[in-house]
């Protein structure tokens, strides 16, 4: 029952998938644009109105997420076999496309909210659905730090009021210099680096780790996080040439600083690839604060290709490994899993940027633009540092999955024979080589020349055979009586950590926000609240009320007395 489901849904999201890549094909060529309003309910002179936007843009990450997401599932039918609940995680997975799909077609914040939150309600479902306590920790701060990012694009829906429709693709050309754009711009940047995890939300994406790996081959890839950089490329329009675009741009380029330096401490094989994504949304983000939407978003369909590819094979490795996730002991699993290994190794080197594969015509154009750009040192530094770290970090995974020998269990069974798997990997494979030149004649048809320094030229290539050489001497090290490492533990301990970010989102917040919350809840909710409201009136009607029924009760002594002491009171009264 379980495959049969898997299977309809695969064939009827790639047929989906292609049929919108023909209709983006149609789109692009004719330069056209479809806007449908379609009226839901119509009350006097009010009309509630559903609208929908079909452009290019639109109709190709349409196609790209229906097209991951069928691979996807494909691959759940070896990864997810024998799991009782495959139907729900199936349906699951559906309705995350699904709010995805509402979320890239919708030019209205209320139809963008409702994508949105659908996104974020599924993905809690999605983490923690492996029940133990540390997914339910995970989910619950993936869905807190999500919940900020939901309040401000409620607080945007509800400024978009003072401009009579909440369409806001009618606005942001005539109006973008306006104060009540630029306040909407803040609202929506909020949201969008709270669901792309930029600093100071980053703590959150490497705890949703906890999920299924064929749930992060698609979170990582083309759905969650990549939600609110697509949200910014709509309203790029309001980031140019303003302090929020420049705010952006040192929030991306920090982000991507940081999760680079996070990844060469980390020895988890998801968490490393989690942190990548985490530094190429940097990349993102801070490419789409310098005024180059389009660049942002040719980034972000390449790297939607290698990093789907690059989850599904750290999932076929963690599968064969005993769901052992710890790199140090995967040396020369080559051996035993030659053809998982040339798919994870493709996907590394085209994360790297190397020639000629996906990520190479996205990353090598930002690079160049970024010579070309007005930028300060700082941000140039952090740029080419970022793109080195990469290229370490990368190797370092190479040189652990692919030299030494095997530290895991004596009696295995590590082998290249799921073919579920196998074939889903196999799918993305070409596209992770070929995807990156077809996507940049489709996207820019006619080739941009740039021109720059011998030296500036070559220094993306400089910067990432430096980061080969680091990664490959930093995984030599090995555990000696002197390890150098160790006079350094702090420093360590600090750049490995994510900037402690991981502790001020969940102790911070919990030790100052949470109990202060528990203590109002006591002192107040459950305090004076009560005792002057509901709890104390229930006490004193209570006590009134059985005083009465002594002296109602039939005893003659009691009676007396009453009618005694009424009549003494009505004496002094009338006195």
């Amino acid at each position: 029952m379980s495959l049969s489901i898997c299977l309809i849904s695969f064939y009827l999201l790639m047929s989906c998938s292609l049929m919108l890549f023909m209709f983006f094909l149609k789109f692009i060529l004719m330069d056209m644009v479809v806007f449908i309003e379609w009226e839901l309910l119509s009350l006097n002179s009010n009309s509630i109105v559903m609208t929908l936007l079909l452009d290019w843009m639109s109709l190709l990450f349409m196609s790209f997420v229906l097209f991951i997401s069928s691979l996807v599932i494909y691959y759940s039918m070896g990864y997810m076999h024998g799991d009782y609940n495959m139907n729900r995680f199936i349906i699951l997975v559906l309705m995350f496309v699904l709010s995805m799909m509402l979320l890239i077609i919708s030019p209205n914040l209320i139809s963008i909210l409702l994508g949105w939150d659908g996104l974020g309600l599924v993905s809690y479902c999605l983490v923690i659905y492996y029940q133990n306590e540390k997914s339910y920790n995970a989910g619950m701060i993936t869905a807190l730090s999500n919940r900020i990012g939901d309040v401000a694009l409620l607080m945007a829906i509800a400024w978009m009021l003072n401009f009579g429709s909440w369409n806001y693709i009618f606005y942001l050309e005539g109006m973008k210099s306006s104060f009540e754009m630029q306040l909407i711009a803040l609202l929506v940047v909020l949201a969008a680096i709270t669901k792309s995890a930029q600093i100071p939300f980053s703590s959150w994406l490497p705890a949703a780790m906890a999920a299924p790996t064929p749930v992060s081959a698609l979170v990582h890839s083309s759905t969650l996080v990549t939600a609110g950089v697509y949200l910014l490329i709509r309203f790029s329009v309001l980031l140019e040439s303003s302090l929020i675009g420049m705010l952006l741009l040192l929030i991306g380029c920090l982000t991507m600083f940081m999760a680079g330096l996070g990844a060469n401490f980390e020895f988890d094989l998801k968490k490393i690839i989690a942190l990548s994504t985490l530094s190429q949304l940097g990349l993102m983000m801070s490419v789409l604060s310098m005024g180059l939407p389009m660049l942002a978003y040719f980034h972000l369909l390449t790297h939607a290709l290698f990093k789907a590819l690059l989850f599904m094979c750290a999932g076929a490795v963690i599968h064969n490994m005993g769901n052992c996730q710890d790199i140090r002991f995967m040396g020369g699993i080559v051996i035993q899993l030659p053809l998982t290994l040339s798919c994870m190794n493709i996907a590394n080197l085209a994360l790297c940027g190397t020639p000629f594969l996906a990520g190479f015509y996205s990353k090598d154009l930002i690079l160049e633009l970024v010579s070309l750009s007005y930028l300060n040192l700082f941000i140039y530094f952090l740029f080419f540092i970022s793109t080195g770290l990469t290229v370490c970090y990368t190797f370092r995974l190479i040189y652990y999955s692919m030299t030494g020998t095997f530290n895991f269990k004596s009696l295995n069974s590590v082998n290249d024979e799921e073919w579920w798997m196998l074939k889903g990997m196999l799918g993305l494979l070409f596209l992770a080589i070929m995807g990156g030149s077809m996507l940049s004649w489709l996207i820019f048809p006619s080739p941009s020349v740039i021109v720059l320094p011998l030296l500036m030229k070559v220094m993306a290539l400089l910067v990432s055979l430096i980061g080969m050489w680091m990664g490959y001497e930093l995984s030599k090290f090995k555990l000696s009586w002197k390890l150098n490492s160790l006079s350094f533990y702090m420093m360590s301990g600090f750049l490995g950590s994510m900037w402690f970010m991981p502790i001020l989102s969940t102790k911070f917040v919990s030790n100052l926000f949470l109990s202060l919350g528990y203590k109002i809840i006591k002192s107040i909710d459950q305090g004076w609240s009560e005792m002057m409201g509901g709890q104390g009136m229930y006490n004193m009607m209570k006590n009134y009320t059985l005083m009465n029924q002594l002296i109602q009760f039939n005893n003659l002594k009691i009676y007396m007395l009453s009618f005694v002491v009424w009549i003494i009171v009505l004496m002094i009264y009338m006195m």
